[in-house]
């Protein structure tokens, strides 16, 4: 969300869009304002000079149209056109509101093919060298310093939660309910997963605090010798004592493990990328794609299939959301959801933005995703820019895979492992998946994310300009890897979550050794 900054001063009005600031001629709006009043006058003379000679009626109307075409040249309008009679404006789309990026593709390819073809055999490739302060990372797990040594005390009675949602969801609310019977000394009990449920419980509220367990649940727990709280998705606060903290850590990233048939053909997968990406020393890319069908129509984003997009894509909301969208003051605005970087990356989208950042045609990629929307043609573009491309359902074999099908939060761990130990790891959309691995990346790999996170507002802009010279989209694309870079070592802020930003409640700090050089004579 953004809102208007909060200024000093009475009654000022609040700054407006940039877009329309954009558009502002250097002297101001009052300048463009003078512009177009001069206009209109000079429109005006011109049309009555011509309907008091007669004999120029005639022209009237070639006139009429050039004096709009150059009274709408002061202004954003794209075409104007004369459809029985009457003129037509059509007003042209703000800069990014438009899925122009087939048309960029088209333009940058060649540039591309060319580059690749001048390589040395991959030796350029940024996948060697993406993340330059890696060496100073400082950053070390210790979580386990968390668990007790001594005996446990005797428990207080069974805390019993219902843990639901997807992979990650679940994954939350295991390591929350540890937490909670931590703070409760409670014996922890998780009969039943659920992928989908509501909240029923009155007990426990939303993002509840250490205290409101202690002084609420506590008691009932020692009266009645258990408490069942379903389902338990946040239902602990971010905020909460350092020891509990500890227990939330020590969970999510020193205790939890998949079940042995999901860790057994995960592992094999990693292995066979590795083997794969020989060529690059064994490191590979990954990418969460965003592109399923209802995350398409729930972001209410418009590509390039036309009517045709539009009517599967309201069928596919009034399916899973049944109306929400028809709401009477709900207004849905597919280009400004775009300039807002609201929109899910294509596959072209991340290929065009993996090239530019350097990241040539040998590079190995893995897709993790679900069934992708009008999968045939949006996908071909990546494996043409990325021949090296592997997903799940390459990666194993039908067999392997054949126990999980039909399962969506266990193959979902299959993807979330291998995305786990990649060299690059690529979010598109946002979600627990992501946020999740972005954090056990940087309990894994010294405290850094190793993530590209696209600043998808700049790339609505870049993408928007077919004319664009692949020189200067390069440049953008490493500016925005090298931005990831920096960003990808961050500390928890105050309401942020552990199990993305691990440091500093499940980490520990270690002095960086300097190595001085030492003359011997």
């Amino acid at each position: 969300m953004h809102g208007y900054s909060r200024l000093g001063g009475a009654a000022r009005s609040p700054p407006s869009s940039p877009r329309f600031r954009h558009g502002r001629s250097k002297n101001g709006s009052w300048n463009s304002s003078k512009e177009s009043n001069s206009m209109e006058k000079l429109v005006f003379i011109l049309m009555s000079a011509v309907f008091r000679r007669r004999g120029l009626l005639l022209f009237a109307p070639l006139l009429y149209i050039s004096g709009m075409l150059l009274y709408m040249g002061s202004f954003s309008f794209d075409v104007v056109s004369i459809k029985n009679g009457v003129v037509l404006v059509h007003k042209r789309a703000p800069p990014g509101s438009v899925y122009r990026s087939p048309q960029v593709f088209e333009k940058l390819w060649p540039l591309m093919e060319a580059e690749a073809a001048n390589s040395n055999n991959g030796t350029g490739n940024v996948l060697m060298k993406a993340w330059p302060s890696g060496e100073l990372r400082e950053w070390r797990p210790c979580a386990n310093r968390s668990v007790p040594e001594a005996e446990l005390p005797k428990s207080n009675g069974f805390l019993i939660i219902e843990a639901n949602g997807g992979l990650n969801q679940q994954r939350l609310s295991i390591c929350d309910a540890v937490a909670v019977a931590g703070l409760l000394n409670a014996t922890l009990l998780i009969p039943i997963f659920h992928l989908n449920s509501v909240w029923r419980d009155s007990r426990v509220k939303g993002w509840s605090s250490s205290a409101h367990y202690l002084q609420k649940v506590l008691p009932q727990l020692l009266e009645m010798g258990a408490v069942r709280i379903a389902p338990f998705s946040n239902r602990l606060a971010q905020a909460v004592p350092s020891k509990i903290q500890r227990l939330r850590c020590f969970a999510n990233f020193g205790a939890l493990r998949f079940s042995e048939p999901i860790q057994a053909l995960a592992e094999s997968m990693v292995e066979r990328m590795i083997k794969y990406s020989s060529q690059s020393g064994g490191k590979y890319v990954s990418v969460h794609l965003r592109f399923e069908e209802d995350m398409v129509a729930f972001s209410c984003c418009e590509y390039d299939g036309g009517e045709e997009e539009k009517h599967e894509m309201d069928i596919a909301r009034e399916r899973s959301w049944r109306g929400k969208f028809k709401r009477k003051h709900r207004i849905i605005k597919p280009g400004a959801n775009r300039v807002d970087g609201r929109c899910p990356l294509t596959p072209l989208e991340v290929g065009l933005m993996l090239r530019g950042m350097g990241f040539d045609n040998t590079t190995s990629v893995y897709v993790a995703a679900g069934k992708i929307y009008k999968e045939q043609k949006y996908m071909a573009p990546l494996k043409q820019m990325f021949p090296r491309l592997q997903t799940k359902n390459t990666l194993a074999t039908p067999e392997e895979l054949a126990q999980f099908m039909g399962h969506s939060t266990r193959l979902a761990a299959l993807d979330y492992t291998v995305c786990l130990h990649s060299e690059v790891f690529v979010t598109t959309q946002g979600g627990n998946f992501p946020h999740f691995l972005m954090g056990h990346r940087r309990y894994m790999y010294g405290g850094h994310a190793k993530t590209v996170k696209p600043d998808k507002r700049k790339l609505a802009l870049l993408f928007d300009n077919p004319n664009i010279r692949w020189k200067e989209f390069k440049q953008q694309m490493k500016d925005m890897l090298r931005h990831s870079d920096l960003k990808g070592t961050e500390l928890k802020k105050a309401g942020g979550s552990v199990y993305t930003f691990p440091m500093p409640d499940c980490m520990c700090k270690q002095p960086v050794l300097k190595i001085e050089n030492a003359n011997t004579t």
